[in-house]
């Protein structure tokens, strides 16, 4: 766990250099982000066959919305700890919900690149959108991302118990809400 919270500073720093350089190159409006213990929006968009996925299909299970995207590096860097997370509670149960999944929300604009990359980092679960409009993102309007990777935990009733949580603390909120 300490080399994940140490890995973890380290692409939260990245990322705020990542962030800041394609935000001001590209003009983005600003959203408030949902906080702790309000209702997770809903968000429906094509996975890279052009399935629609809706996160209101995972109600009743615990997920972890993360944002993110092929170009972003310290993303790809936190990806494999995600997987190992994924892997490690994807079959738990818990307190309010059975089983836990990531709905990786990608910030593409090339899906070609963001195809090759869910199969280069090794990203098993089935849950992976986009409407591929980068930073212009309806999704990440939604949620108020002007940063990434960045996650949103949320409950078997679609409520969020995290939000910007980094690998450290998923771990930690999934800890605290096993049965």
């Amino acid at each position: 766990m300490k080399k994940i919270f140490f890995l973890a500073a380290i692409v939260v720093a990245a990322a705020s250099v990542v962030s800041i350089a394609a935000f001001n190159k590209t003009k983005v409006m600003m959203y408030a982000s949902p906080v702790n213990g309000e209702k997770a929006p809903n968000l429906i968009y094509k996975n890279p066959e052009d399935k629609v996925m809706a996160l209101s299909e995972l109600k009743g299970k615990m997920v972890l919305i993360d944002f993110w995207a092929s170009w972003c590096g310290p993303c790809r860097m936190t990806n494999p700890y995600i997987v190992q997370i994924y892997n490690k509670y994807h079959d738990k149960k818990f307190k309010n919900g059975k089983g836990f999944e990531v709905f990786s929300v990608s910030l593409d604009q090339d899906k070609g690149k963001w195809m090759a990359a869910i199969k280069n980092d090794g990203l098993v679960w089935p849950y992976h959108v986009s409407d591929l409009g980068g930073w212009n993102s309806a999704a990440a309007r939604a949620y108020g991302v002007n940063s990434i990777p960045h996650g949103f935990l949320i409950n078997g009733d679609g409520v969020i118990i995290g939000a910007n949580v980094h690998p450290d603390e998923i771990v930690k909120l999934l800890d605290e809400n096993l049965k």
